[in-house]
Parts: C-alpha cells; sequence; structure tokens
C-alpha cells in the first residue's frame, strides 16, 4: 500500500525499519539483512534519505551507522503512514471483515513513537465496535511476538464506550487525551 505513494520497495522497507524501532540505531549490513534487499539499494537509498535530511550517519570505528531523524518535517506523519501500513496496524485494516463490525480503533501514540509506558493503565489498543475476540487477540498476539512485548487492548461495544464517554470515565478520558492513530474511524467523531 505504501508502494503506491513512495515508489521505491527499498525506500519503503528502510523506512518501516526505522519508524517501526524509533530512535534505533543501525549498521548497513544489519539494514540489509532485516529488509532482505541487496547492499548497494540499501546504501543508495541511504544516501538519498541523508540528502533529503531523513537519516543521519555516524562513523564508529569502520562501521556505518544510521538514525530516522526525528526532527525532519515529515517524521511524524511517515511515522503514522508506517502504523497504518505495516503491523498491527495493517492486520487490522486487512483484516476488517473477519473482526466484525468496528467503528473505531486507535492505536496509541506511545506504542508508535516506542516509548515505555508510564502508567499500567495505558492502553496500547482500542476497538470499539461489534468486535470477534479470537480474530482481534490472534492479531495482537502475532504483534506482541513482533515487538517482544506484551500489548494492552480494551474491546467495548458502542454504547459502552458511548456511555463511558458521556460519564466522563476516567480511563476513557486518558485515552481521548493522549496521542492516537486512528486505523478506523474518524477522529473527531471519537473524541465528540
Amino acid at each position: 500500500m505504501l508502494e503506491d505513494i513512495i515508489i521505491s520497495r527499498v525506500r519503503v522497507k528502510i523506512l518501516t525499519l526505522f519508524l517501526s524501532h524509533p530512535g534505533v540505531i543501525f549498521h548497513v549490513r544489519d539494514i540489509v539483512r532485516r529488509t532482505n534487499e541487496e547492499i548497494n539499494a540499501v546504501r543508495r537509498e541511504l544516501s538519498h534519505m541523508e540528502k533529503a535530511g531523513m537519516v543521519t550517519k555516524e562513523q564508529r570505528a569502520n562501521r556505518l551507522l544510521y538514525a530516522m531523524r526525528r526532527d525532519h518535517p515529515l517524521y511524524y506523519d511517515l511515522l503514522a503512514l508506517i502504523g497504518k501500513t505495516s503491523g498491527l496496524g495493517w492486520e487490522i485494516l486487512k483484516n476488517k471483515a473477519k473482526l466484525g463490525k468496528i467503528k473505531f480503533a486507535m492505536i496509541a501514540g506511545k506504542l508508535l513513537r516506542g516509548a515505555q509506558k508510564k502508567d499500567a493503565s495505558d492502553v496500547d489498543l482500542l476497538v470499539v465496535g461489534s468486535v470477534v475476540l479470537p480474530e482481534l487477540a490472534q492479531l495482537v498476539k502475532a504483534e506482541e511476538v513482533r515487538r517482544e512485548r506484551e500489548l494492552k487492548y480494551t474491546v467495548m461495544t458502542e454504547e459502552e464506550f458511548a456511555f463511558r464517554k458521556h460519564r466522563r470515565d476516567p480511563f476513557v478520558l486518558s485515552i481521548l487525551s493522549g496521542l492516537r492513530l486512528m486505523i478506523i474511524g474518524d477522529e473527531e467523531e471519537l473524541i465528540r
């Protein structure tokens, strides 16, 4: 899907790698191994991305290390695109029909940004609607394996969500006040 917007398949893979691991510095050979692309193609794309100001290059001993620049003007936009076109976001979109009738699905911004949870009540995924729980649990489990950490998710019916939002439930308000990426549904309608 992202290949429709960004023509270079190699650049899509590199962006997905960097933005799926925010703050991580990668060696060129590690990028080659993780993207399963030719070293010359990876070097060419890293050079283009460095010239565009998207990545930084650092030499340590005889190794070149690259990291995504958080101060790049499109960093957070690209992060949202990667959040929707890879990992859990993409799996939810791809399996939307199997998951039931979902009104809203959102991923917490902290999960996308790779931040550690400060509060035990932080939720990584909120799904509102009539959801087939075993199907969703399967997708979440696969993402947990990929991320090597447990994900917290909450599922509510539309009625329960509306009731809790109307009652100004602290749990729901904390979700609504935090950063999020809408996978399914309109963010304005979610907050309203």
